[in-house]
């Protein structure tokens, strides 16, 4: 047996936007796994601590049960069902709903945040640019009416550009409908950006967590994370000594 995670502690506030930060292999996709039950179908467990949502203890639940509380998780990795086309694949996030007035208002809701699906709602999901399909597996978590809304990679792969629109939206669907968003992201700058907190995590642990405003002012999160010296300077990351001395909570 790996262990993975070794007795993180994050909260998760109604409406707000978190940021789990770090390197690969740091453990962020493995605790919205761990929230999102998806951790067992991957033959994970949690054998110490437990894991609330809104008093309710979900740690032992299964992952159909976690998404009918409201929480919901979109995979790294652009994971939408090819052969259907855009709409078939936002409509999916919805199997769970049946109140059908509200399904058709909250399709609307998505168009309007993604006019580009709009567009591209016959067309077949697999052949959609990588951005569309990033939009596609957001909108497609947002049809699911979620009170969390956990986001795995959402920059991965994508233009600049891109990565500034997806964000923009998802800070505005965050202000609009005042759903919490706990996010992991490797890209710390747009991620900081958007969340209100943040917690930085190594090698399964929590090493630092603060405000978004605390954490982009922290000289060190600045150098290892943003590769941005204390002069302002973009660093390279090649001195890796040099990172690992200004990191200060090792």
């Amino acid at each position: 047996m790996v262990k993975v995670l070794h007795g993180i502690s994050i909260t998760v506030e109604d409406g707000v936007v978190v940021a789990l930060l770090g390197a690969n292999g740091a453990g962020k996709s493995t605790t919205l796994k761990a929230i999102s039950g998806l951790l067992r179908i991957e033959e994970g467990e949690i054998n110490d601590g437990t894991i609330e949502w809104d008093g309710i203890r979900i740690d032992k639940k299964n992952a159909v049960a976690i998404g009918k509380l409201g929480i919901v998780q979109a995979l790294e990795g652009r994971r939408v069902f090819e052969h259907l086309n855009a709409e078939e694949n936002l409509l999916v996030g919805a199997f769970s709903r049946s109140n059908i007035q509200d399904v058709k208002a909250d399709l609307h809701m998505v168009y309007s945040y993604f006019p580009r699906l709009e567009s591209l709602k016959h067309n077949i999901a697999g052949y959609l640019s990588g951005g569309e399909q990033q939009m596609l597996v957001i909108g497609r978590a947002m049809m699911a009416a979620p009170r969390l809304m956990m986001l795995d990679e959402p920059s991965l792969g994508l233009a600049p550009m891109v990565v500034e629109q997806i964000y923009d939206i998802i800070k505005r669907f965050n202000m609009d409908r005042k759903t919490a968003i706990l996010l992991v992201e490797q890209n710390v700058r747009v991620a900081l950006n958007t969340a209100h907190y943040g917690y930085v995590m190594e090698n399964g642990r929590v090493v630092l967590d603060g405000s978004a405003d605390y954490l982009k002012g922290r000289e060190d999160v600045k150098e290892f994370y943003m590769g941005i010296s204390a002069s302002g300077e973009k660093k390279s990351y090649k001195d890796v000594k040099h990172y690992k001395r200004r990191k200060r909570w090792l």
